[in-house]
């Protein structure tokens, strides 16, 4: 049983950041916003000497906000936390890694858990994962998440669907609709985002296991490992996917060559998918993604087996009919959870991208012009967490989780 804290734990700290460097100069985004230009932020030596495709695709300028803004705690009581998703009241709804949900107020209170969610192999990196609410959520309270689904065998990257009680203490009707096989014996890689599209079809993310043996699925097209999927709320293949009417090809895949994405979001403007995803030993990656194109797993990355050993014979980064990144990481983000800015609270972030990060313990924010990365800041480094997820709430500000079990509220001072 969860206990509640009776207000938000504050920070104490103002992230007031403002341009202290006499080397600093000043560059327009396109959002019309003005940052100051530094170093890259990152300073640690690359795991390769591979060469990037093009110029700005790593290791860009640094970013930093002039906006106050402060951050708050406001609990600390979550339980190895996943992915969230806002209430059309503000509250959030929760997933936790063990298989359970709750329910958190913007007072910090943590509901008990919530019960009539499926089984979950919450073995290594499985469990309980992403989230998403219907559209229609305020009329007909349905709910969409991915989990780990232990079956014979081994288990799966699977999708549940049902509906949040008017009491809020289970989710009834709660039914699988989309299961991503084959099975695999194993404990590593499941993807797990779920968001919808503009057409209200689900766009949801996994993974290829991890494994050499199950590596080469991420380019089979008739195995739903390293791949996003489009599918109805039924959890059938969505009309107009890139495959369906490849007999060759699982009908509901909408791109291929994925490694292990735990970012998924749609561009405010564009409409475009965007994610990002893990690479080995550096690589990670944020692409945009395209239908039916192929992002290049395990054929071409910009990283290393964590042994240090090469991938590939010889290792490539570019492949003609193999999409290069957008940006890629070295060493590592570690990118779980992803969001567009939309809010009005802190206009210079318009349209930016905050990405949750793992080993790299902050949250990183993107500035985006013409499908390029212009600029990267790191935010909450001094906090130490990993960041499993980022969304942005009803006033404009921005919720994070981390896997100590924090949920962080950011805004405008």
């Amino acid at each position: 049983m969860k206990k509640t804290l009776p207000a938000f734990l504050f920070s104490g700290v103002s992230l007031m950041l403002f341009a202290c460097n006499n080397q600093a100069t000043s560059s327009t985004s396109g959002n019309g916003a003005t940052d100051s230009i530094y170093p890259p932020v990152e300073t640690n030596k690359a795991n390769t000497d591979y060469k990037p495709a093009f110029e700005g695709q790593t290791r860009i300028a640094g970013v930093k906000t002039t906006t106050p803004y402060d951050f708050q705690v406001v609990t600390d009581k979550l339980e190895s936390p996943w992915g969230i998703a806002v209430l059309p009241d503000g509250r959030l709804l929760i997933t936790e890694k063990e298989g359970t949900m709750r329910l958190v107020s913007l007072d910090g209170q943590v509901s008990e858990a919530i019960t009539g969610i499926p089984k979950v192999d919450a073995q290594g990196q499985g469990g309980l994962l992403g989230i998403t609410l219907d559209p229609s959520f305020a009329e007909n309270r349905l709910v969409y998440w991915v989990f780990a689904e232990p079956v014979e065998g081994g288990n799966h990257t699977a999708v549940g669907k049902g509906r949040l009680a008017d009491d809020e203490k289970s989710i009834e009707n709660a039914q699988v609709i989309y299961q991503a096989l084959p099975t695999f014996d194993g404990k590593l890689h499941y993807g797990g985002r779920i968001i919808f599209d503009k057409s209200g079809h689900l766009l949801v993310s996994t993974g290829e296991r991890s494994e050499l043996e199950t590596r080469p699925q991420a380019q089979d097209l008739q195995s739903a490992l390293g791949k996003i999927i489009r599918i109805t709320t039924d959890g059938k293949p969505a009309t107009g996917n890139p495959f369906e009417k490849n007999t060759n090809a699982r009908p509901e895949i909408y791109s291929y060559g994925h490694r292990n994405v735990q970012g998924l979001a749609l561009h405010p403007v564009s409409g475009e998918l965007w994610e990002t995803e893990f690479g080995p030993r550096g690589g990670d990656e944020l692409n945009r993604v395209q239908p039916g194109k192929n992002y290049g797993w395990p054929t071409i990355t910009y990283g290393l087996e964590y042994s240090g050993k090469e991938i590939g014979t010889p290792p490539i980064q570019q492949k003609e009919g193999l999409e290069q990144p957008v940006y890629y990481w070295d060493p590592v983000l570690s990118p779980s959870g992803l969001m567009f800015y939309t809010g009005d609270a802190i206009p210079e972030w318009k349209n930016n991208l905050f990405i949750g990060g793992l080993s790299s313990t902050h949250i990183a924010r993107l500035v985006i012009e013409g499908n390029k990365v212009i600029g990267e800041e790191r935010l909450l480094a001094k906090e130490g967490q990993r960041f499993r997820d980022v969304i942005q709430g009803q006033q404009g500000e921005i919720f994070a989780i981390t896997d100590g079990g924090k949920l962080y509220r950011i805004a405008k001072k």
